[in-house]
């Protein structure tokens, strides 16, 4: 039995299809980039992420030009997820998105903080991007569900130093926290901070014969029958 008075999780292959942001986020960002810089040019967070992506780039030339081929490789830019972030956020606004979570996700999710235990979320995308994710599900909007939410603003998934921080900022003792992830080596950087880890290894996101060093699971279903709140 995993007991535990806070659950930090992951996003893509965790509680969402990979295919998903594979498939659908990425290309609708990709498709909109220059046509939503151009007629943002004036917003001082595009303008940051501009900025940001420059410096990364080492020049102002050909940002656009780097920014699609980040897409392309899904390079872990903190710029390239900001605007990402905002265009996705236009289009769940204007109906064009539909945040996809596994249908097991939702129950669960609020059979864990009916049952007082924190709920957060830690991703790669940025925090713009999973709140409007989790904004505009089939289940409805389940932000009211999540105590707070971090991205690479943070750190790395897979440093040690990002979980600690994220300990520090929410309050809990390593022991106290679980985290969820589809990827070993994230899970083996929240071990090392101390969290207790658990894999999912979803039949549609998980390569065949995959196996792990930490508790794995399916689906959220199969999970929630060995959790407990402290």
């Amino acid at each position: 039995m995993i007991v535990a008075s806070a659950i930090l999780t992951d996003i893509e292959g965790t509680t969402s299809a990979i295919s998903f942001v594979k498939d659908v986020l990425f290309p609708y960002a990709g498709e909109r980039l220059d046509a939503y810089v151009a007629a943002h040019r004036n917003d001082p967070v595009v303008i940051r992420a501009l900025s940001e992506a420059a410096i990364e780039i080492g020049n102002d030339e050909g940002i656009l030009a780097h920014l699609h081929a980040w897409i392309r490789e899904d390079r872990k830019s903190t710029p390239l997820k900001t605007l990402q972030g905002l265009i996705w956020q236009a289009g769940y606004e204007n109906g064009d998105l539909l945040g996809h979570v596994y249908p097991d996700v939702p129950p669960v999710l609020q059979a864990w903080n009916a049952a007082g235990i924190e709920l957060y979320v830690y991703s790669s995308g940025s925090i713009v991007a999973q709140k409007v994710l989790f904004g505009h599900t089939f289940a409805g909007d389940l932000t009211p569900l999540f105590s707070d939410h971090f991205d690479t603003t943070t750190g790395p998934k897979r440093e040690a130093a990002s979980y600690a921080e994220i300990l520090a900022r929410t309050g809990f003792q390593a022991r106290e926290m679980l985290f969820l992830s589809d990827i070993e080596e994230e899970l083996d950087a929240a071990r090392v901070a101390g969290l207790q880890t658990a894999r999912l290894l979803r039949p549609d996101d998980t390569p065949p014969g995959a196996t792990s060093t930490h508790p794995a699971y399916v689906d959220f279903a199969a999970l929630s029958a060995d959790v407990a709140p402290a």
